[in-house]
């Protein structure tokens, strides 16, 4: 029969004060994980405040590029699409178009909402956990419009995609129309 022997043998008390000597030492060692773990945070939060003032420069210029290639392409927008046949434009650095978010319905006092729909007899919108069902708000949107308290938003995005990026920005046209006007 193999036996193993542990290289670095457990200490172990012998006696109550020991015991107690053994317990104030634990609570020196944590307390002195914790300081090194604060350290750390702290150290953290640094570099990350840091690395996003180090950005802010390269983000304030993407915005700009981003507003002048939506400028660019929103005063030639019919002939860059082919009168609207297509949405995005494809170059050799990237890619960038125009597009429809995904409908989204907006709620202001669901429980106003929810007895409208009672009395419309519309149980079909509510949920058995009594929660409006957005998704068959959206199936049915010229309905759900009528229902006072519930409005269906969808803007249209203006994306930007440098090939060498996995990433793509995208931005909502209105505002960038603002920005531009």
């Amino acid at each position: 029969m193999v036996r193993m022997v542990r290289v670095n043998p457990v200490p172990v008390p012998k006696n109550l004060e020991e015991a107690a000597k053994f317990l104030g030492q634990i609570g020196e060692e944590q307390r002195a994980t914790e300081v090194i773990q604060s350290d750390l945070n702290a150290k953290v939060a640094e570099l990350k405040s840091k690395a996003m003032s180090n950005a802010e420069p390269h983000q304030k210029k993407i915005s700009q590029l981003v507003e002048g290639l939506y400028a660019f392409a929103e005063s030639r927008r019919d002939e860059l699409t082919d009168g609207g046949k297509r949405k995005t434009v494809e170059l050799l650095t990237g890619i960038f178009g125009w597009r429809m978010t995904p409908p989204a319905v907006a709620l202001r006092n669901v429980k106003s909402i929810l007895k409208s729909l009672k009395l419309m007899k519309l149980t079909r919108f509510i949920r058995t956990k009594e929660e409006i069902d957005k998704e068959a708000l959206l199936k049915e949107q010229e309905v759900a419009k009528t229902i006072k308290g519930v409005s269906i938003s969808q803007h249209e995005e203006f994306y930007v995609k440098p090939t060498e990026l996995e990433v793509e920005i995208a931005s909502d046209v209105e505002k960038l129309k603002k920005v531009i006007s």
